[in-house]
């Protein structure tokens, strides 16, 4: 499997995105794929990275950025934000050549607001890439597909073979790409060494602001301690006060805008839907990695520890899952919320299309949970307002468990081992 391509999801995302665009924006984590996913679609590439060239290519960004647009189309700038007067440029001669499909542009930061003079709205689109899920990384069975759930087509039979210990496992190595495949103790140094970059050097270069690698770590071990979960600001600063006591929630505040800017973290927003009573909303967002291995690292967690700390197993369980669900959710136009009202009903995740259907996920990593899950469930689809928003699609209960079916209250079991878009 080593040096083998293996079919993204992302790949028919950026066909769509090149047939209705003159330029395709790929952002996401470094070591995520983007540049192997947009080489394949490529016909001429230019590496802003590469050491042999690196300065001469500065140097024509600076005297005639247009000379590193030549080549045949789509024509793809890799680590483009280098130098970001490519942006404007890449505006401008998608508005000249008046075609679709001209550029790809890939990053694994996002540049400082002022570093481009226009937003690319138009021109440029927009598609966000993520680690490899498990059905990525042909460790999924495909049984049982979001869309046809979406559809009301699935008939919810599907069978997983992903123990609790492999589970653990690619937990730990995570949907790097140039991890799959890998024995466990490579996949793991592969994800220090990303979390020792990004601690030492990545967080600083995004914005030009000097920051101390010692609260760095100690903020992602919080954020690692703390996933799955709402945990505030004030949390998160009370958490690290043991070995940073003079951090400010401005500080830590600054801290993580630069984790989002390099697709570090990714935070899961609220969802706000029309209640049939006035039942207050939680509206703080969950604290989520963008790959669940990077929590695992910066906690020193192995496949083993996992398996003897099930608590801890089960909120990086549920970040596992909704790194997925996002994956899925974005390939057929849906994003993804998590619920939770003052009454202490919640959902892990709500994946809501753009034309209004809605589905609601508990995330529950053994079979002994199912059932209070499922009535979380239909509590929740009984307090939506159904005659201003549409009836749920489905409501599923998302396990690590090996068989899925259908309940009969119409609650689907579905592991996380047999699910794809």
């Amino acid at each position: 499997m080593k040096n083998t391509y293996l079919k993204r999801i992302a790949d028919d995302v950026l066909d769509s995105h090149l047939e209705a665009s003159g330029a395709v924006l790929i952002e996401g984590p470094k070591w995520c794929g983007k540049t192997w996913t947009a080489n394949k679609k490529a016909k001429s590439t230019l590496f802003m990275q590469d050491p042999d060239q690196r300065t001469s290519y500065l140097k024509a960004a600076d005297t005639k950025p247009s000379l590193l647009l030549r080549g045949e189309t789509p024509r793809l700038l890799d680590e483009w934000q280098e130098a970001p007067v490519l942006w404007d440029a890449v505006r401008y001669a998608v508005d000249q050549r008046g075609d679709v499909g001209q550029f790809i542009l890939t990053g694994s930061a996002v540049p400082l607001d002022n570093a481009v003079k226009h937003t690319g709205t138009g021109r440029i689109s927009r598609m966000l890439m993520r680690t490899m899920t498990l059905y990525e990384s042909l460790e999924s069975s495909g049984d049982i597909s979001l869309h046809a759930l979406f559809d009301g087509t699935a008939d919810g039979d599907g069978m997983s073979s992903l123990s609790i210990e492999r589970l653990a496992f690619v937990l730990t190595r995570g949907g790097w790409p140039a991890s799959i495949g890998d024995k466990e103790s490579v996949a793991l140094r592969r994800v220090s060494d990303y979390v020792e970059a990004v601690i030492n050097q990545d967080i600083s270069r995004v914005d030009g602001v000097e920051k101390s690698p010692a609260r760095v770590r100690a903020l992602m071990r919080s954020l690692a301690r703390n996933v799955s979960t709402m945990a505030s600001l004030s949390t998160i600063r009370n958490d690290i006060a043991g070995n940073e006591d003079t951090v400010s929630e401005k500080t830590i505040a600054s801290y993580l805008n630069a984790l989002r800017r390099i697709h570090v973290v990714e935070d899961l927003p609220a969802w706000s839907p029309a209640m049939r009573s006035k039942t207050p909303l939680r509206t703080s967002p969950k604290r989520h990695f963008t790959d669940p291995s990077i929590a695992t690292t910066v906690l020193r967690a192995t496949a083993d520890s996992l398996l003897g700390d099930f608590t801890t197993f089960g909120l990086l369980f549920e970040s596992l899952c909704i790194r997925d669900l996002r994956v899925y959710a974005n390939a057929i136009d849906g994003e993804v919320f998590h619920y939770h009202d003052k009454s202490g009903l919640e959902a892990d995740a709500i994946i809501h299309l753009k034309d209004g259907r809605w589905g609601a996920i508990e995330v529950k990593m053994g079979a002994t949970e199912i059932e209070t899950a499922a009535e979380n469930l239909q509590r929740l689809r009984d307090k939506v307002n159904t005659d201003k928003m549409k009836e749920p699609s489905f409501l599923m209960v998302l396990t690590g468990t090996e068989l899925a079916y259908r309940r009969d209250d119409g609650t689907y079991i579905v592991p996380i081992g047999c699910l794809k878009p």
